[in-house]
């Protein structure tokens, strides 16, 4: 049975994770609450860098003692294998939990069956609880990785009303609001990687960093991939010293992720220009679409979207919006492929 105290706790545990969010890959970034026997919040704990320990061993070193006839509450099924560390089963059993409610299953088969591994030891275990949450949050491209090997690809755009990219002489500083641009900002410095094509590194000279509003550099930033064949002067503000860059051949979005995924690379952001949004989507490749939509009109200039293989309405790629909401002055939609077809209509 579970009630309003584990769906606090695992409310929390999804926080605990989105603040480790892009430090962790390849593994999961996971978050973990321990409760004690009455209820009481005794540990919180998320997923340290590979090789650190995972968010229940993190969560269980906090509470202590307390943990024994307790509840763990995590966002992912424990792990049962060993790797880089001790399986997380182990941990929960020594620790004398009575309980483990967690969201999503883990679909990775090396360490997938840690609830069965639980339950053989005497623990209730409740599985999927709130998983739609989980799935939809920190984990989301964690999941879609290990389900498919392939990293999970999120097209960021900013447009006006009208769906211009940029005026007709070119110009497209600022668009959208500050307050947008420092949620990408952000965002950017959570995901693992960000990919421009060659044309928009030539034409803006984009430094494709994360950065603070006053324009230093976050903490932690993306490995910065520019697709294409052309050559980038070295002088480019994308060579810099302030986060690692490779250039990788166009032409094969699908041939950019294998590349991108032997480098351990989860999760990505692809910002760079209408034309290199186009050949992922009509490749299959874009996983989400995040876009900043502004009030502002300009009747003429680039679309935020090239050419898509879309020929006719019927072959559109049909998208379900999971979000809408403000940020500042802008709309930010957040939408998902219906089925991963063009075409498909709601079922």
């Amino acid at each position: 049975m579970v009630g309003r105290v584990e769906e606090q706790a695992m409310r929390a545990a999804i926080a605990a994770s989105e603040q480790v969010r892009g430090t962790t890959s390849p593994n999961p970034p996971v978050g973990c609450v321990v409760l004690a026997a009455d209820g009481e919040v005794v540990g919180v704990g998320a997923t340290q860098p590979p090789g650190g320990p995972h968010a229940e061993v993190v969560a269980l070193r906090a509470a202590g003692e307390r943990a024994r006839g307790g509840t763990a509450v995590v966002t992912l099924e424990p792990c049962s294998h060993t790797g880089r560390t001790p399986p997380c089963t182990d941990a929960l059993r020594s620790a004398g939990v009575a309980r483990v409610v967690h969201a999503a299953s883990d679909p990775n088969p090396q360490a997938a069956g840690g609830a069965d591994v639980l339950r053989a030891a005497g623990i209730d275990v409740h599985s999927g609880f709130m998983a739609d949450a989980v799935e939809r949050g920190p984990l989301r491209a964690w999941l879609h990785f290990a389900r498919t090997g392939r990293p999970h690809v999120t097209w960021k755009y900013a447009a006006t009303l009208d769906g211009r990219s940029a005026a007709a002489d070119g110009t497209s500083k600022w668009i959208s609001s500050a307050e947008s641009r420092a949620e990408v900002h952000r965002f950017r410095a959570q995901v693992d990687a960000i990919i421009a094509g060659t044309g928009t590194v030539l034409a803006d000279d984009p430094q494709l960093t994360a950065r603070a509003p006053d324009g230093a550099l976050l903490a932690r930033q993306p490995l910065r991939v520019v697709v294409g064949d052309r050559e980038i002067p070295r002088a480019a503000k994308v060579f810099d010293d302030a986060a690692e860059t490779i250039q990788l051949p166009g032409g094969d979005p699908a041939a950019v992720l294998a590349a991108l995924a032997g480098r351990g690379v989860v999760d990505v952001l692809l910002e760079g220009g209408p034309r290199l949004a186009g050949a992922f989507i009509a490749a299959g490749c874009v996983d989400r679409v995040l876009a900043y939509v502004a009030p502002l009109l300009l009747g003429a200039g680039p679309a935020a979207l090239g050419e898509a293989g879309v020929g006719s309405i019927s072959e559109a790629w049909r998208l379900t919006v999971e979000e809408t909401t403000m940020s500042g002055p802008d709309v930010r939609i957040s939408a998902v492929p219906m089925d991963g077809r063009p075409g498909a209509e709601a079922g």
